[in-house]
């Protein structure tokens, strides 16, 4: 069995012979280790640094940098948005965002994992919705570099040493905010 243990740069890969490809869906590229088939029939194993997500064109590697693996995006059952309205589209985003959908967004249309209940909240808000066969390259988190998409967390997985039930000042970032308490609701200053 093949060990794909490292991810190529372009560069690193531009000199070097390419074996096959791998072909997976959006499910198996968040992963870091899984046991794979390679195009070409041979079997591989992914052990590759845990909470990046693989992009199709990238290129993977053994220990020894001696096999070139390029992964391919399988095509897959998505929605697809289209609308030439960009205020359209960037509230049909936002409200996917909203609901923590994992979105490819493009120059005029904006792709999700299919799912009927989102297909006609979209159509509901106005737009236009295309179930199709194609690749689905989600953006990566807005804490993550593109190389890191696949790794996401919520602010309350893990423990600050505090919760978030309290009224007196306090601010994450850096700067000097005052947080007052508003008949219910909490107002910065």
């Amino acid at each position: 069995m093949i060990r794909l243990t490292q991810r190529l740069t372009t560069e690193e890969a531009a000199g070097k012979a390419l074996l096959t490809t791998l072909t997976l869906p959006i499910d198996l590229r968040i992963k870091s280790r899984l046991k794979v088939t390679l195009d070409n029939g041979d079997a591989a194993g992914l052990f590759l640094t845990r909470g990046q997500l693989l992009r199709g064109g990238e290129c993977l590697t053994d220990d020894a940098g001696a096999v070139v693996v390029m992964v391919k995006a399988a095509e897959e059952q998505v929605s697809t948005v289209r609308c030439n309205d960009p205020l359209l589209l960037s509230r049909i985003c936002y409200h996917l965002g909203n609901r923590h959908v994992p979105l490819q967004i493009e120059a005029g249309f904006a792709r999700y994992q299919h799912d009927y209940v989102l297909d006609e909240m979209v159509v509901g808000l106005g737009g236009s919705v295309a179930v199709e066969l194609a690749p689905f390259e989600p953006e990566a988190g807005a804490y993550q570099s593109q190389a890191g998409a696949g790794h996401h967390h919520h602010h309350n997985d893990h423990e600050h040493g505090h919760n978030h039930d309290h009224l007196h000042a306090h601010s994450h970032a850096a700067s000097a905010a005052t947080v007052v308490p508003m008949h219910g609701f909490l107002k910065t200053s």
